[in-house]
Protein backbone atom coordinates (compact mmCIF):
# COMPACT_ATOMS: atom_id res chain seq x y z
CA UNK A 1 0.00 0.00 0.00
CA UNK A 2 2.84 2.60 0.88
CA UNK A 3 4.98 1.15 -2.39
CA UNK A 4 1.08 2.41 -4.68
CA UNK A 5 0.99 5.70 -2.62
CA UNK A 6 4.52 6.74 -3.13
CA UNK A 7 4.31 5.42 -7.15
CA UNK A 8 1.05 8.15 -7.35
CA UNK A 9 3.66 10.91 -5.71
CA UNK A 10 6.15 10.38 -8.22
CA UNK A 11 3.18 10.32 -11.25
CA UNK A 12 1.96 13.32 -10.05
CA UNK A 13 4.89 15.60 -9.29
CA UNK A 14 6.18 14.55 -12.77
CA UNK A 15 3.10 15.65 -14.00
CA UNK A 16 3.23 19.09 -12.82
CA UNK A 17 6.79 19.68 -13.61
CA UNK A 18 6.55 18.76 -17.29
CA UNK A 19 5.31 21.89 -18.62
CA UNK A 20 8.89 23.72 -16.81
CA UNK A 21 10.84 21.44 -18.72
CA UNK A 22 8.84 21.88 -22.14
CA UNK A 23 8.42 25.57 -22.20
CA UNK A 24 7.22 25.81 -26.00
CA UNK A 25 4.12 24.33 -25.09
CA UNK A 26 3.03 26.83 -21.99
CA UNK A 27 0.01 28.30 -23.28
CA UNK A 28 0.65 32.11 -23.88
CA UNK A 29 -2.20 34.66 -21.55
CA UNK A 30 -3.76 37.91 -24.10
CA UNK A 31 -2.76 40.59 -22.22
CA UNK A 32 -3.46 43.75 -22.93
CA UNK A 33 -0.81 45.76 -25.31
CA UNK A 34 1.04 49.20 -24.27
CA UNK A 35 0.54 50.16 -27.94
CA UNK A 36 -3.01 48.83 -28.67
CA UNK A 37 -4.00 47.49 -31.81
CA UNK A 38 -6.12 49.39 -33.94
CA UNK A 39 -7.38 49.26 -38.04
CA UNK A 40 -9.47 52.29 -40.44
CA UNK A 41 -10.96 51.53 -43.34
CA UNK A 42 -12.75 53.67 -46.35
CA UNK A 43 -14.06 52.57 -49.69
CA UNK A 44 -13.41 54.46 -52.36
CA UNK A 45 -15.41 53.84 -55.72
CA UNK A 46 -15.49 49.84 -55.52
CA UNK A 47 -12.09 49.80 -53.33
CA UNK A 48 -11.42 48.68 -49.61
CA UNK A 49 -8.46 50.79 -48.27
CA UNK A 50 -7.91 49.62 -44.81
CA UNK A 51 -4.61 50.50 -42.78
CA UNK A 52 -3.93 48.50 -39.56
CA UNK A 53 -1.04 49.71 -37.03
CA UNK A 54 -0.74 49.96 -33.31
CA UNK A 55 -0.88 52.97 -31.13
CA UNK A 56 1.88 53.94 -28.94
CA UNK A 57 0.88 56.91 -26.83
CA UNK A 58 3.04 60.19 -26.12
CA UNK A 59 2.88 59.74 -22.18
CA UNK A 60 5.42 63.07 -22.14
CA UNK A 61 7.69 62.40 -24.03
CA UNK A 62 9.68 64.54 -26.76
CA UNK A 63 8.17 62.78 -29.98
CA UNK A 64 9.44 63.83 -32.83
CA UNK A 65 13.92 63.84 -33.56
CA UNK A 66 13.75 62.22 -29.75
CA UNK A 67 11.82 58.98 -29.78
CA UNK A 68 11.36 58.77 -33.51
CA UNK A 69 14.79 60.05 -34.73
CA UNK A 70 14.95 62.08 -37.90
CA UNK A 71 16.67 60.63 -40.92
CA UNK A 72 16.36 57.47 -39.51
CA UNK A 73 13.37 54.67 -41.25
CA UNK A 74 10.91 54.25 -38.43
CA UNK A 75 7.87 51.57 -38.67
CA UNK A 76 5.16 54.47 -38.49
CA UNK A 77 3.24 52.94 -35.53
CA UNK A 78 4.28 50.24 -32.86
CA UNK A 79 5.50 46.44 -32.54
CA UNK A 80 4.79 44.59 -35.63
CA UNK A 81 4.53 46.45 -39.27
CA UNK A 82 2.05 49.32 -39.94
CA UNK A 83 0.15 47.54 -42.97
CA UNK A 84 -1.93 49.08 -45.47
CA UNK A 85 -3.84 47.00 -47.54
CA UNK A 86 -6.16 47.83 -50.96
CA UNK A 87 -8.61 45.68 -52.40
CA UNK A 88 -8.02 46.78 -55.59
CA UNK A 89 -5.06 48.45 -58.27
CA UNK A 90 -4.28 51.91 -56.34
CA UNK A 91 -1.34 54.95 -57.62
CA UNK A 92 0.60 56.07 -54.80
CA UNK A 93 2.71 58.69 -56.11
CA UNK A 94 2.49 58.19 -59.75
CA UNK A 95 2.89 54.34 -59.83
CA UNK A 96 -0.19 51.67 -59.94
CA UNK A 97 -0.03 49.57 -57.31
CA UNK A 98 -1.84 45.92 -57.15
CA UNK A 99 -4.16 44.74 -54.96
CA UNK A 100 -3.00 43.73 -51.71
CA UNK A 101 -0.74 44.38 -48.26
CA UNK A 102 1.90 46.78 -47.89
CA UNK A 103 4.38 47.48 -45.22
CA UNK A 104 4.19 51.14 -43.98
CA UNK A 105 7.45 53.05 -43.29
CA UNK A 106 8.60 56.53 -42.58
CA UNK A 107 11.71 58.45 -42.57
CA UNK A 108 10.38 61.95 -40.38
CA UNK A 109 12.30 64.85 -41.12
CA UNK A 110 11.91 68.41 -39.82
CA UNK A 111 10.22 69.59 -42.82
CA UNK A 112 9.74 66.59 -45.54
CA UNK A 113 9.00 62.83 -44.40
CA UNK A 114 9.56 59.89 -47.07
CA UNK A 115 6.70 57.58 -46.93
CA UNK A 116 7.39 54.31 -48.23
CA UNK A 117 5.03 51.19 -49.04
CA UNK A 118 7.15 47.88 -49.55
CA UNK A 119 6.35 44.62 -50.08
CA UNK A 120 7.11 42.97 -47.19
CA UNK A 121 3.97 43.52 -44.70
CA UNK A 122 4.87 40.65 -42.05
CA UNK A 123 8.12 42.17 -40.34
CA UNK A 124 8.57 43.34 -36.87
CA UNK A 125 8.87 47.41 -37.34
CA UNK A 126 11.36 48.29 -39.46
CA UNK A 127 14.29 46.71 -38.07
CA UNK A 128 14.61 44.13 -40.44
CA UNK A 129 13.40 46.69 -43.05
CA UNK A 130 15.10 46.29 -46.64
CA UNK A 131 15.15 49.54 -49.58
CA UNK A 132 15.23 46.65 -52.05
CA UNK A 133 11.59 45.32 -51.04
CA UNK A 134 10.26 48.93 -51.49
CA UNK A 135 7.32 49.23 -54.30
CA UNK A 136 7.28 53.07 -53.89
CA UNK A 137 8.56 56.42 -52.26
CA UNK A 138 6.69 59.32 -51.71
CA UNK A 139 7.79 62.72 -50.47
CA UNK A 140 4.96 64.21 -47.49
CA UNK A 141 4.72 67.38 -45.95
CA UNK A 142 3.97 67.26 -42.11
CA UNK A 143 1.40 69.86 -40.62
CA UNK A 144 0.47 71.28 -37.78
CA UNK A 145 -2.34 69.56 -36.31
CA UNK A 146 -3.98 69.65 -32.46
CA UNK A 147 -2.57 67.28 -29.95
CA UNK A 148 -3.13 63.49 -30.17
CA UNK A 149 -2.17 61.52 -27.21
CA UNK A 150 -2.37 57.76 -29.23
CA UNK A 151 -0.73 57.73 -32.56
CA UNK A 152 -3.63 57.41 -35.33
CA UNK A 153 -4.41 57.22 -38.60
CA UNK A 154 -7.60 58.65 -40.85
CA UNK A 155 -8.63 58.28 -44.34
CA UNK A 156 -9.43 62.01 -44.70
CA UNK A 157 -11.34 63.48 -47.96
CA UNK A 158 -12.68 60.11 -50.08
CA UNK A 159 -14.20 61.09 -53.41
CA UNK A 160 -14.70 58.67 -56.01
CA UNK A 161 -10.81 58.78 -57.10
CA UNK A 162 -8.56 58.98 -54.09
CA UNK A 163 -8.29 59.69 -50.09
CA UNK A 164 -5.62 61.15 -47.78
CA UNK A 165 -4.23 58.37 -45.87
CA UNK A 166 -2.81 60.49 -42.68
CA UNK A 167 -0.66 59.91 -39.91
CA UNK A 168 -1.35 61.98 -37.03
CA UNK A 169 0.28 61.36 -33.58
CA UNK A 170 1.36 64.37 -31.32
CA UNK A 171 0.97 68.05 -33.06
CA UNK A 172 1.32 66.68 -36.29
CA UNK A 173 -0.50 65.47 -39.14
CA UNK A 174 1.13 63.60 -42.37
CA UNK A 175 -0.81 63.15 -45.16
CA UNK A 176 -0.39 61.14 -48.36
CA UNK A 177 -2.57 60.50 -51.21
CA UNK A 178 -4.26 57.08 -52.30
CA UNK A 179 -5.51 57.17 -55.97
CA UNK A 180 -8.22 54.91 -57.69
CA UNK A 181 -9.39 54.63 -61.04
CA UNK A 182 -12.47 54.20 -59.98
CA UNK A 183 -14.35 54.05 -63.44
CA UNK A 184 -12.23 51.37 -65.36
CA UNK A 185 -12.29 49.02 -61.31
CA UNK A 186 -16.76 49.73 -61.70
CA UNK A 187 -16.24 48.88 -65.35
CA UNK A 188 -14.18 45.63 -64.38
CA UNK A 189 -16.67 44.67 -61.74
CA UNK A 190 -19.41 45.16 -63.43
CA UNK A 191 -17.99 42.44 -66.23
CA UNK A 192 -17.37 39.89 -63.87
CA UNK A 193 -21.07 40.58 -61.92
CA UNK A 194 -23.07 40.12 -65.52
CA UNK A 195 -20.73 36.66 -65.57
CA UNK A 196 -23.34 35.27 -63.23
CA UNK A 197 -27.02 34.81 -62.28
CA UNK A 198 -27.60 38.43 -63.20
CA UNK A 199 -26.66 37.77 -66.77
CA UNK A 200 -30.44 36.05 -66.99
CA UNK A 201 -32.32 39.23 -66.22
CA UNK A 202 -32.96 42.81 -68.10
CA UNK A 203 -32.15 44.53 -64.92
CA UNK A 204 -28.29 44.13 -64.32
CA UNK A 205 -27.57 44.49 -68.17
CA UNK A 206 -29.84 47.60 -67.67
CA UNK A 207 -28.20 49.23 -64.67
CA UNK A 208 -24.63 48.49 -65.98
CA UNK A 209 -25.25 50.39 -69.02
CA UNK A 210 -27.31 52.65 -67.07
CA UNK A 211 -23.94 53.44 -65.30
CA UNK A 212 -21.32 53.41 -68.06
CA UNK A 213 -23.83 56.26 -70.14
CA UNK A 214 -24.05 58.38 -66.54
CA UNK A 215 -20.36 58.44 -66.30
CA UNK A 216 -19.28 58.83 -69.46
CA UNK A 217 -17.37 55.25 -69.86
CA UNK A 218 -16.86 52.72 -71.88
CA UNK A 219 -20.03 53.24 -74.29
CA UNK A 220 -19.79 50.84 -77.02
CA UNK A 221 -19.62 47.97 -74.70
CA UNK A 222 -22.47 49.37 -72.82
CA UNK A 223 -24.70 49.77 -75.80
CA UNK A 224 -24.18 45.83 -76.34
CA UNK A 225 -25.04 45.46 -72.45
CA UNK A 226 -28.19 47.49 -73.36
CA UNK A 227 -29.46 45.34 -76.30
CA UNK A 228 -28.83 42.24 -74.23
CA UNK A 229 -31.05 44.04 -71.54
CA UNK A 230 -33.68 44.62 -74.71
CA UNK A 231 -33.10 40.82 -76.00
CA UNK A 232 -34.39 39.87 -72.42
CA UNK A 233 -37.57 42.10 -71.91
CA UNK A 234 -38.03 44.91 -74.62
CA UNK A 235 -39.19 48.01 -72.47
CA UNK A 236 -39.69 51.41 -71.92
CA UNK A 237 -36.54 51.78 -69.87
CA UNK A 238 -33.98 50.07 -71.68
CA UNK A 239 -35.21 51.51 -75.16
CA UNK A 240 -34.59 54.76 -73.95
CA UNK A 241 -31.04 53.55 -72.56
CA UNK A 242 -29.96 52.35 -75.30
CA UNK A 243 -31.36 55.52 -77.37
CA UNK A 244 -29.35 57.76 -75.02
CA UNK A 245 -25.96 55.61 -76.22
CA UNK A 246 -27.05 55.65 -79.82
CA UNK A 247 -27.17 59.43 -79.12
CA UNK A 248 -23.78 59.72 -77.40
CA UNK A 249 -22.04 57.68 -80.48
CA UNK A 250 -23.78 60.15 -83.15
CA UNK A 251 -26.66 58.26 -84.32
CA UNK A 252 -29.72 60.08 -83.70
CA UNK A 253 -32.02 58.70 -86.31
CA UNK A 254 -31.28 54.99 -84.72
CA UNK A 255 -31.83 56.71 -81.49
CA UNK A 256 -35.16 58.70 -82.38
CA UNK A 257 -36.91 55.53 -83.92
CA UNK A 258 -36.23 53.43 -80.28
CA UNK A 259 -36.96 56.65 -78.41
CA UNK A 260 -40.48 56.32 -80.93
CA UNK A 261 -40.95 52.77 -79.32
CA UNK A 262 -40.36 53.50 -76.25
CA UNK A 263 -43.33 55.52 -76.04
CA UNK A 264 -45.70 52.52 -77.58
CA UNK A 265 -44.68 50.21 -74.46
CA UNK A 266 -44.38 52.97 -71.92
CA UNK A 267 -46.81 52.25 -68.50
CA UNK A 268 -48.10 55.19 -66.52
CA UNK A 269 -45.40 54.62 -64.01
CA UNK A 270 -42.50 54.58 -67.10
CA UNK A 271 -44.32 58.15 -68.18
CA UNK A 272 -44.50 59.60 -64.79
CA UNK A 273 -40.78 58.99 -63.83
CA UNK A 274 -39.86 60.13 -67.93
CA UNK A 275 -41.71 63.29 -66.52
CA UNK A 276 -40.30 63.67 -63.65
CA UNK A 277 -36.75 63.38 -65.21
CA UNK A 278 -37.22 65.58 -67.14
CA UNK A 279 -38.73 68.24 -64.89
CA UNK A 280 -35.29 67.54 -62.49
CA UNK A 281 -33.39 68.38 -65.46
CA UNK A 282 -35.09 71.96 -65.41
CA UNK A 283 -37.46 70.82 -68.89
CA UNK A 284 -40.56 71.90 -67.69
CA UNK A 285 -42.23 72.34 -71.13
CA UNK A 286 -41.18 68.70 -71.84
CA UNK A 287 -41.92 67.27 -68.73
CA UNK A 288 -45.64 68.97 -69.31
CA UNK A 289 -46.31 66.97 -72.34
CA UNK A 290 -44.83 63.86 -70.86
CA UNK A 291 -47.52 64.29 -67.63
CA UNK A 292 -50.41 65.76 -70.27
CA UNK A 293 -50.05 62.26 -71.91
CA UNK A 294 -50.00 60.24 -69.16
CA UNK A 295 -53.44 62.15 -68.09
CA UNK A 296 -54.38 61.48 -71.92
CA UNK A 297 -53.87 58.00 -71.96
CA UNK A 298 -54.61 57.40 -67.71
CA UNK A 299 -57.60 59.36 -67.16
CA UNK A 300 -58.78 57.56 -64.34
CA UNK A 301 -55.99 58.14 -62.71
CA UNK A 302 -55.60 60.55 -59.94
CA UNK A 303 -51.63 60.26 -59.95
CA UNK A 304 -51.48 61.60 -63.10
CA UNK A 305 -53.50 64.98 -62.45
CA UNK A 306 -51.32 65.06 -59.42
CA UNK A 307 -48.20 64.92 -61.38
CA UNK A 308 -49.07 67.68 -64.11
CA UNK A 309 -50.45 69.88 -61.82
CA UNK A 310 -46.59 70.34 -60.31
CA UNK A 311 -45.27 70.61 -63.43
CA UNK A 312 -47.50 73.62 -63.98
CA UNK A 313 -46.58 74.86 -60.53
CA UNK A 314 -42.68 74.66 -61.48
CA UNK A 315 -43.55 76.71 -64.71
CA UNK A 316 -45.90 78.91 -62.91
CA UNK A 317 -48.61 78.72 -63.71
CA UNK A 318 -50.82 78.74 -60.65
CA UNK A 319 -54.49 78.45 -62.54
CA UNK A 320 -53.43 75.25 -64.16
CA UNK A 321 -52.01 73.90 -61.34
CA UNK A 322 -54.91 74.23 -59.10
CA UNK A 323 -56.85 72.57 -62.01
CA UNK A 324 -55.43 69.40 -62.25
CA UNK A 325 -54.81 69.42 -58.18
CA UNK A 326 -58.36 69.54 -57.69
CA UNK A 327 -58.56 66.91 -59.86
CA UNK A 328 -56.56 64.62 -57.71
CA UNK A 329 -57.86 65.68 -54.45
CA UNK A 330 -61.32 64.76 -55.72
CA UNK A 331 -60.40 61.48 -57.47
CA UNK A 332 -57.93 60.35 -54.53
CA UNK A 333 -59.51 58.34 -51.63
CA UNK A 334 -56.03 58.24 -49.22
CA UNK A 335 -57.01 60.60 -46.36
CA UNK A 336 -52.92 61.55 -46.64
CA UNK A 337 -52.82 62.10 -50.15
CA UNK A 338 -55.82 64.22 -49.96
CA UNK A 339 -54.58 66.15 -47.04
CA UNK A 340 -51.21 66.20 -48.87
CA UNK A 341 -52.89 68.19 -51.84
CA UNK A 342 -55.26 70.42 -49.87
CA UNK A 343 -52.07 72.07 -48.50
CA UNK A 344 -50.68 72.53 -52.05
CA UNK A 345 -54.32 73.68 -53.24
CA UNK A 346 -54.28 76.06 -50.11
CA UNK A 347 -50.99 77.81 -51.29
CA UNK A 348 -51.92 78.30 -54.61
CA UNK A 349 -54.86 80.47 -54.03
Amino acid sequence: MHRLVVGALAVACAVLLLPAGLPGQVPALALPKASQRATVSQTVGLTEIGITYDRPTVNQREIWGKLVPYGAVWRAGANENTVIAFSSPVRVGGRELPAGRYGVHMIPSPKEWTVILSRQADAWGSFSYDPKEDVVRVTAVPVAAPFQEALGYTLDDPGTGSVAATLRWEKLAVPFTVEVDHKRIVVDSLRQQLRGLGRFFWQPWNQAAAWCAANDVNLEEAAAWAQSSIAINENFTNLRLKATLLEKAGDTASAAQLQRRSLELATEPDMNAYGYQLLGAGKVDSAIAVFRKNVKDYPRSWNVYDSLGEAYAAKGDKRRAAEQYSKAHQMTKDPAQQQRIASILAGLR
